[in-house]
């Protein structure tokens, strides 16, 4: 039985420093002793450590973080709902301000905080994923705020179309090396990239051509887009502790599995 089973632990000190009244060991030949001490009063909850020693005095108090990946997902998926609504030319809408302040609040600040706690829990994939797409609602919405002067600015002819062009061509290939790392995680993640990369490949050639029917395709594709990412991020909500219903998940490891076993 090992001593984490037996509730003790081992520590090997400087015999010089070893002052407790314990059972000791006689010296070893490198100057150190062995002893015992009794198990520590520790609290441990799920996703604790019991070999924490560093603080021998006090109690290890260990907290089981919460999922933040639905928040991520339903910050990415609402505003781009909202935006792809005004791409798509639905209800007549030309001008996609309003979408600003989703941008700023749902789409920016709530997803990029969603990435940090990613990078608490040890999710780099999530953590890169939702800052940089925190980010792009942000910078996004910075576009369209009047009072960046980023629109009324003196642009020539065509010249403001081609950065827009650039710009959303850039979030496209972030999005396709993003793409590549879900090949094995679940079908529903990987398809959420696959049509979020078409969005971004469909609006930047909108602008570099000057297409209203690009982008009134990518508005469509984005509203697909945008109900996957839903649909992924109350997979994270339902769960067996909070459902009495479970939605249906494809591991895309199945895939490489069945092909080794064949």
């Amino acid at each position: 039985m090992s001593d984490l089973e037996q509730g003790t632990h081992s520590y090997s000190t400087p015999s010089m420093d070893h002052k407790r009244d314990h059972s000791v060991t006689p010296p070893s030949k490198d100057n150190t002793q062995h002893f015992e001490v009794a198990p520590l009063a520790r609290a441990l909850t799920p996703g604790g450590h019991p070999l924490d020693t560093s603080q021998p005095s006090f109690p290890v108090y260990h907290r089981k973080f919460g999922n933040p990946s639905p928040l991520g997902l339903f910050a990415f998926a609402f505003t781009t709902f909202v935006l792809s609504w005004y791409n798509a030319g639905i209800r007549g809408i030309k001008t996609p301000n309003v979408v600003v302040s989703m941008c700023f609040g749902m789409g920016g600040a709530a997803q990029f905080l969603s990435g940090q706690w990613e990078f608490a829990v040890g999710n780099t994939f999530g953590a890169t994923a939702f800052s940089a797409y925190g980010t792009f609602w942000i910078s996004f919405g910075l576009i369209y705020w009047p009072s960046s002067g980023i629109l009324t600015a003196d642009w020539a002819e065509g010249e403001l179309e081609s950065a827009l062009g650039i710009y959303i061509l850039t979030w496209f290939i972030l999005t396709f090396i993003m793409l590549l790392g879900t090949l094995k995680t679940t079908l529903e993640l990987f398809l959420t990239f696959f049509f979020l990369d078409l969005t971004f490949l469909l609006l930047a050639c909108a602008q570099f051509m000057q297409s209203a029917q690009l982008t009134r395709a990518g508005g469509a594709v984005g509203i697909l887009t945008s109900f996957i990412a839903i649909y992924t991020g109350f997979e994270g909500i339902y769960t067996a502790e909070t459902s009495y219903f479970l939605l249906p998940s494809y591991d895309l490891n199945r895939l490489y599995k069945g092909n080794k076993a064949q």
